[in-house]
């Protein structure tokens, strides 16, 4: 394979691969640093102590959405994937953030649809 190398042929396994992730940049990457800087909250989802609140969030409801009974075992983006959720939106409250009793288990469906149109209408 090292004479093709640099030719524009590629390897089988190379070849199953999807593209590459794009990073942010430019304009994205400043759009980003801007929403932290007026929510320094959002990097909250980011740290090893939110990991081990959902992992153990999730555990305690058995991966099972406590608003639909549906089980969470869809990978990432499925409709039925595990997601993590405050019952009572924090708005960068620290206390309400990191309190277990706030946080339950839900389906990506149930949050990105009927959790989305209550917190827009004001219902949380």
């Amino acid at each position: 394979m090292g004479k093709l190398k640099g030719r524009g042929f590629k390897s089988p396994l190379q070849a199953s691969r999807g593209p590459r992730p794009v990073r942010a940049s430019g304009g994205a990457a400043k759009a980003i640093g801007l929403q932290a800087k007026s929510a320094p909250w959002k990097k909250w989802y980011y740290t090893a102590k939110w990991r081990r609140l959902r992992d153990f969030v999730l555990k305690r409801d058995g991966y099972i959405c406590q608003a639909t009974g549906v089980p969470l075992v869809g990978d990432v983006n499925a409709w039925n994937s595990p997601i993590a959720d405050h019952k009572i939106p924090h708005k960068g409250d620290p206390d309400l953030f990191w309190d277990p009793e706030n946080v339950w288990s839900v389906s990506k469906r149930y949050h990105d649809r009927e959790k989305q149109r209550l917190e827009r209408s004001g219902l949380t």
